[in-house]
């Protein structure tokens, strides 16, 4: 280029070329001056970007660190906030839903962090189900735990969706690695060509601009590489480039016009950087500042002297502003994590205060799990703690967790050997009412049947994998019985209804009796009625005050009879005790007897002190000359017809 600049003087007018040579003598200065502004500026804009420089700032670190993966995803270029939920508080079902909504909607990349701690948090929940799972089997085994199996249907289908999520990840991982491979040759590629157009000898210098404007669109648009193989290729492009203004430095009003473009671009990175610091979410404006970092290093070329270390000290201190707000977001994250440390170590005590409990029953044995279970869910619910102090903690939760199931464990294994003898007890009552459920002697049979279920009431528990089939036996066995009864009650209950509507006519009849005053005749009119009303058999239970009303007639005819007052009572006695047995009512025929021997005991113990007293009385008076002895005498006779009457019920009760 410069021999076709040189030709082209030469071949001027001969009275310029003294003119010429002066101008080209004056620019030699000018030319030496812009070599050294473009090495420098070179120099300065590598200073800027390269790994050497950015390791000596933390923050400036975490920027370049990030930018060579992450500008190859697309994630980041479109990427919309995803919400970041409390996954240590949500059930697996949530977790699962939250996964599949994820993996079915977003970008894999822009999912992997959110993955991974829903992940850790269903595979938590999941080992504390199995593990008491795993305790339910070894306690219905006696303490083996061999052979436990357990298959949860929403851990399939968490898998399942985990491992779609793992294929599109591996997929995009091997995409990433193909066009980070091309993107290492294009760029290659276009250093070849920067090459070419640099050694070439037959373009214009406007032609040269317009194809090195074509390489750098070309470049900013590669794509990433390869990370191991990014600052070499980087520094050799920038070399050539370097190259490239050397060989065109006598264009400086081109340069000084790109050096202005390139700074406003960097000032507009500026004014977009300073307004990621008011950013409400540091998380977002950090990743962003990443892609202004990418465009400042890979798209925006390097600045004039005047202003390079300015605008690069502008950008670096706002990168410091973020990286500090970063910081202490991540301190106060770790203030708060530190919160749910202490708070998770409390539950933890609470639940081995739970163990210092004295704890009585099958009952308070379940209020205390009932309790655990609360506590297990607040501990679940308290929220992460430091990743450093994760498993010490997860390690004294589980511990106070198995302790407290092998005091439980302890329990009912001793009382295991009380539930199989309630269960020995029970299915043999299981078999006796097996034995009776067919029967047809209803009257001797029913009080067995109830007695056999008040002794099952009064038995305690049994084994949980036996106690719903035993049940099952017991109630099928006594309801087969009592469905039996209750057909057959059915049915008499419409000969109890006609025996009371015919017993009512019946009353309404006798209470209109007259009687003759023939004593014999009367008699036998009263008994006749009675008769007739004891053919008519029981009525309903809820119908038996109709007797009462019938005794309180016989009462009042017997009263008009001028019987004697031995033959009133047995006649009404006699009358009672069938009624009784006619309604099968056992429980007050033993009351009547129990009611008729004490009156015989106490009729007799009264005899008894009568006698006595008369002995005594006579051994100090004349023999029948105290009128007190004859009262005595009297007192005593009438007892011991009293003991007549009472011993000949008791005697009538017994042959019923």
């Amino acid at each position: 280029m410069l021999e076709e600049k040189n030709d082209n003087l030469h071949n001027a007018d001969g009275e310029n070329k003294q003119e010429l040579s002066q101008e080209t003598t004056e620019i030699q200065p000018i030319i030496e001056q812009e070599v050294v502004e473009v090495k420098d500026e070179a120099q300065q804009n590598a200073e800027e970007v390269s790994p050497e420089k950015a390791t000596s700032n933390a923050a400036m670190d975490e920027i370049d660190n990030s930018n060579a993966e992450e500008s190859e995803d697309d994630t980041v270029k479109d990427r919309h906030e995803i919400p970041v939920l409390d996954y240590d508080t949500m059930s697996m079902e949530a977790l699962t839903e939250e996964l599949e909504k994820l993996v079915s909607n977003e970008k894999v990349m822009a999912i992997k962090d959110h993955v991974e701690e829903i992940r850790k948090a269903f595979m938590s929940h999941f080992h504390d189900l199995l593990e008491e799972k795993r305790e339910e089997y070894s306690e219905q085994n006696d303490g083996n735990s061999e052979g436990f199996e357990y298959h949860s249907t929403i851990k399939n289908k968490f898998d399942t969706i985990f491992d779609e999520y793992r294929s599109k990840k591996s997929k995009h991982y091997n995409q990433l690695q193909s066009n980070l491979k091309n993107n290492f040759e294009v760029r290659n590629t276009i250093i070849e060509d920067l090459k070419t157009l640099i050694d070439s000898t037959d373009e214009s210098i406007g032609d040269m601009f317009k194809k090195m404007n074509e390489i750098r669109e070309r470049w900013n648009n590669a794509g990433s590489i390869p990370r191991d193989k990014y600052n070499i290729l980087w520094n050799n492009y920038h070399f050539h480039v370097e190259r490239f203004y050397d060989l065109i430095h006598l264009d400086k009003e081109a340069r000084d016009q790109d050096f202005k473009n390139n700074l406003e671009q960097k000032q507009q990175l500026i004014v977009r950087a300073k307004d990621l610091l008011a950013e409400p979410d540091v998380m977002k404006a950090f990743r962003e500042l990443q892609q202004l970092h990418r465009v400042w290093k890979e798209e925006v070329g390097p600045v004039d002297r005047d202003h390079r270390e300015a605008v690069w000290n502008e950008f670096s201190e706002i990168t410091k502003q973020m990286h500090d707000k970063r910081e202490a977001l991540n301190a106060n994250a770790h203030l708060r994590e530190l919160e749910h440390y202490e708070a998770k170590l409390k539950i933890v005590e609470n639940i081995n205060a739970l163990l210092s409990e004295e704890v009585n029953g099958h009952k308070g044995w379940q209020n205390q799990m009932k309790k655990m279970e609360a506590l297990r869910e607040t501990f679940f619910k308290a929220g992460k703690v430091p990743a450093d102090l994760n498993e010490e903690t997860w390690a004294k939760f589980k511990t106070a967790v198995r302790n407290f199931n092998k005091n439980k464990n302890d329990f009912y294994k001793e009382i295991k050997h009380d539930q199989q003898d309630n269960l020995n007890k029970k299915l043999a009552l299981v078999e006796k009412a097996k034995s009776l459920k067919d029967s047809d002697d209803f009257k001797a049979t029913t009080p067995i049947m109830k007695q056999i279920q008040e002794e099952w009431k009064k038995i305690g528990h049994v084994p949980r994998k036996h106690s719903d089939a035993v049940w099952k036996d017991f109630k099928s066995a006594c309801n087969a019985y009592f469905d039996r009864l209750h057909k057959i009650q059915n049915e008499e209950n419409k000969e109890e209804v006609e025996a009371y509507e015919n017993k009512k006519t019946l009353l309404d009849e006798i209470k209109s009796l007259e009687l003759v005053g023939d004593h014999k005749k009367d008699l036998d009119a009263i008994k006749e009625n009675i008769s007739k009303w004891k053919s008519f058999g029981r009525v309903p239970f809820n119908k038996r005050h109709i007797e009462g009303k019938f005794n309180k007639i016989l009462d009042a005819l017997f009263e008009k009879l001028s019987l004697s007052k031995k033959d009133t009572e047995l006649m009404k006695f006699d009358n009672r005790l069938e009624h009784l047995a006619e309604n099968d009512d056992n429980r007050a025929l033993e009351k009547e007897s129990y009611f008729l021997r004490k009156k015989i005991d106490e009729v007799q113990s009264e005899i008894l002190q009568l006698e006595n007293n008369i002995q005594f009385i006579t051994t100090s008076s004349k023999k029948g000359e105290n009128p007190f002895i004859k009262e005595v005498h009297k007192s005593i006779d009438k007892h011991k017809e009293d003991l007549k009457l009472w011993k000949e019920k008791l005697s009538r009760l017994n042959q019923i």
